[in-house]
């Protein structure tokens, strides 16, 4: 490590002073190149030993409950670095999240270890927190507004992250790296281990992050940019594997869906729809937009999207009607879109999206990653760079119709004796010009089915009402699987082979016994 001058030294002093009591380490030059270099050598040196596990937290940790926890609040006073709108506040170790991150604060290149002081926190009297060593580090961090709009970005548990915007509402969350999910070995977890704490020359909040777990170190970049209340992080990574993996997920967001508007099985709760996010939504490398929308199957299904430097993917939440969910306390309609746009050529591999059968809204149950064609062997290493955008939806394709929404219930015309096989699928596209095509005669729905047949094909412009100021497009048909494996379905409306709509593309599994 470089030797810190004695202008670096005082500099940082004259910046920490700003909040007076921290109890601030010995001061280091800083890099985010040293970062790197550190989960390189580390990973390294670590590949030819047995992993040791980072020693458990104080006793005192696990005495606290519940109760305990959330009576422990943050003094604003104590905010240890401040930006131009934006300050960071710290969470104690807790019993739900026991594992120590150590915090470093960045100022004119040199860091600082931020030490454990119980006097940042309120807290109750008899608290286990108060007997807490300055060692003991801290459990994650976010970051709040100046102006009182409450927090917009939290790192706490694992390698995950997650932002309220742009509508100041949790929903899917972000993390550094997916590795195995659902594959052969079991699913590995890393944590952030250190993290370094930077305002830049143009007042951003600059994350810079080490994580680790048994057979991965990662060095991790985080340039936040608000604009209002949406946010933009640009995410540099380097990841360096001590041993093989069968699937490794980069860019992975993780989110949570129940049910949505397809009522074709007996709703388990009164709310019409609980997701916090309805459709996985892509850009392929070719310039195709792809809509798949999300289930909650009666088995673990892995879907695989090849591709070659894709333009995008990301869990979206479409439906933002209150009336689709009812629901005032949860306010699903408000949950964030996340948006994962790669910067530079990723090369080739697949977008995937593994669904996981739940009964409740309290499991996220839905995680979408890219995956490198390359194999992740032992000593290998991943570098990548993209943009997270925390917005409303997929960045606009205004020439093109979207889908929103999915039904599904008995194959077969409405009033007629049901079919022996198959699903009954209408789909509704809307927007991309289809108002002035009304009347066309040349409009095609162009449906395929690998794995399956398609009949009673059907597809017109549905009633519109007053207050509509587009057009809604309605498909219609019949798919039977050929076995007992799901049929892999395409749509897309089409005028002379161009098309009007982004694809619709889903699973279709056969009819459950008696539906």
């Amino acid at each position: 490590m470089k030797t810190l001058d004695r202008r670096a030294a005082l500099l940082l002093m004259a910046g920490a002073a700003a909040t007076p009591g921290l109890a601030l380490g010995e001061a280091r030059a800083f890099s985010f190149e040293s970062v790197k270099a550190r989960a390189k050598a580390r990973a390294k040196a670590l590949a030819a030993k047995a992993y040791v596990a980072p020693p458990p937290p104080p006793p005192q940790v696990q005495t606290m409950d519940y109760d305990a926890a959330q009576a422990v609040g943050f003094y604003r006073e104590k905010i240890p670095l401040w930006g131009d709108d934006w300050g960071i506040e710290l969470f104690p170790l807790s019993r739900g999240v026991p594992k120590t991150v150590t915090i470093h604060l960045v100022e004119n290149g040199v860091a600082r270890p931020l030490g454990y002081d119980p006097s940042m926190f309120s807290m109750r009297a008899d608290s286990p927190l108060r007997n807490l060593p300055p060692s003991a580090g801290f459990a994650g961090f976010r970051a709040m507004s100046r102006d009182e709009r409450g927090e917009w970005l939290v790192f706490h548990g694992a390698s995950y992250f997650r932002s309220p915007a742009p509508f100041g509402q949790y929903g899917l969350s972000a993390r550094a790296i997916a590795a195995d999910t659902y594959a052969v070995q079991p699913e590995e977890f890393p944590d952030w281990r250190e993290v370094w704490l930077e305002k830049d020359s143009q007042g951003r909040l600059v994350i810079h992050a080490l994580m680790e777990s048994a057979g991965i170190v990662g060095a991790y970049r985080f340039v936040n940019e608000r604009d209002g209340l949406a946010l933009t992080q640009t995410v540099e990574a380097a990841v360096f594997f001590r041993r093989a993996f069968d699937q490794m997920g980069m860019a992975p967001l993780t989110s949570m869906f129940w049910y949505g508007e397809d009522r074709a099985q007996a709703s388990p709760d009164w709310r019409p729809e609980i997701h916090d996010s309805d459709g996985l939504a892509i850009w392929t490398g070719a310039g195709e937009r792809i809509w798949r929308p999300l289930s909650n199957p009666s088995r673990v299904v892995t879907s695989v999207f090849s591709d070659e430097n894709p333009k995008g993917f990301g869990l979206v939440q479409r439906d933002r009607d209150f009336d689709d969910y009812h629901d005032d306390q949860a306010r699903y309609e408000r949950r964030p879109s996340v948006w994962v746009e790669p910067v530079g050529a990723w090369g080739k591999g697949s977008v995937r999206l593994v669904e996981i059968p739940t009964r409740s809204e309290t499991d996220d149950n839905i995680v979408a990653f890219w995956t490198p064609d390359a194999p992740v062997t032992a000593g290998s290493a991943i570098d990548l760079s993209y943009r997270l955008h925390w917005a409303d939806d997929a960045p606009p394709a205004p020439d093109l119709a979207r889908v929103v929404a999915t039904r599904t219930g008995r194959a077969g015309q409405p009033g007629q004796a049901a079919v022996a096989e198959g699903r009954r699928i209408a789909i509704e596209f809307r927007g991309g010009g289809l108002g002035a095509l009304r009347k066309a005669i040349d409009i095609e729905a162009d449906v395929t089915a690998r794995n399956g047949k398609i009949q009673g094909l059907s597809h017109y412009p549905a009633a519109q009402h007053e207050a509509e100021t587009d057009t809604l497009w309605r498909v219609t048909f019949d798919v039977a699987p050929d076995g007992a494996e799901p049929a892999d379905v395409r749509v897309v409306l089409r005028q002379k082979g161009r098309a009007l709509s982004e694809t619709w593309t889903a699973l279709v599994f056969p009819a459950p016994t008696g539906n």
